[in-house]
């Protein structure tokens, strides 16, 4: 086996949206008076993200950034909430909260150590900018910022996969993709690419029941990327990967 590059999903796989939102709703809401259950909140925000691109993937609207998409949405999320009189400033900072999300505690150590095996970027719905302000927050290190932006659609639109191994010169059958979300690895799948399956039970929280356990046979399963890297090393007879 030859791995030239690992691909990652960003949101849920890397970082924990769902409390980081809830806290930077609380922060920005809080305040001004307005009380919510701030996790459901974010839960709620959340759920309209796969409806907004999948106006942009079926072609009946141009692609828009990530950022243009969350502020259309909590537009909506307040509305539905009742929450009224947010300043625009305050709904500026709440899209800006998805640059600074949590990474999950197992991050940074696992990337530090996967990047002793290949190449390292993400394959994330996020434009270039999130992407970059999301590694620069969490202190994590890509050797390159790739994603939805650079294919002008979503995921699990095949041109963004195909973009992302396409500008790292490699073939997809070397480039591994790295989601706790079974369609995203069904998707890279069906291109060629390897799989890596590393479940996250608390990104949904009370609402967890999705993407539990693999519901394929994925290239790699592991509960953590340091257990990732463990087993990219023993498959690669050590470390060895990068060409």
């Amino acid at each position: 086996m030859r791995i030239e590059a690992l691909l990652f999903d960003l949101f849920g796989t890397l970082f924990d949206w769902r409390r980081s939102i809830a806290r930077a709703l609380e922060a920005e809401l809080a305040p001004l008076g307005h009380v919510a259950g701030w996790d459901g909140l974010a839960l709620a925000w959340r759920e309209l993200y796969q409806p907004a691109m999948e106006a942009v993937r079926s072609g009946r609207r141009p692609y828009v950034r990530l950022d243009v998409l969350h502020a259309e949405n909590l537009e909506r999320v307040l509305e539905r909430a009742a929450i009224r009189d947010v300043p625009e400033e305050v709904r500026r900072r709440l899209v800006l909260a998805w640059h600074r999300l949590d990474p999950w505690p197992d991050v940074r150590e696992g990337l530090r150590r996967l990047r002793r095996i290949a190449l390292l970027a993400p394959c994330s719905n996020a434009h270039l900018r999130m992407a970059a302000d999301l590694a620069r927050n969490a202190d994590l290190v890509f050797d390159a910022v790739l994603g939805a932006e650079l294919a002008g659609t979503y995921k699990p639109r095949p041109e963004v996969y195909l973009r992302a191994v396409e500008l790292l010169d490699a073939e997809p059958a070397g480039c591994v993709m790295v989601a706790a979300h079974n369609d995203d690895l069904r998707a890279a799948r069906a291109l060629g690419l390897k799989t890596a399956f590393v479940p996250r039970p608390q990104e949904w929280g009370l609402q967890a029941g999705r993407d539990l356990a693999p519901e394929e046979a994925w290239d790699f399963v592991a509960p953590d990327l340091g257990a990732l890297a463990a087993q990219m090393e023993r498959a690669l007879g050590g470390v060895a990967g990068r060409g």
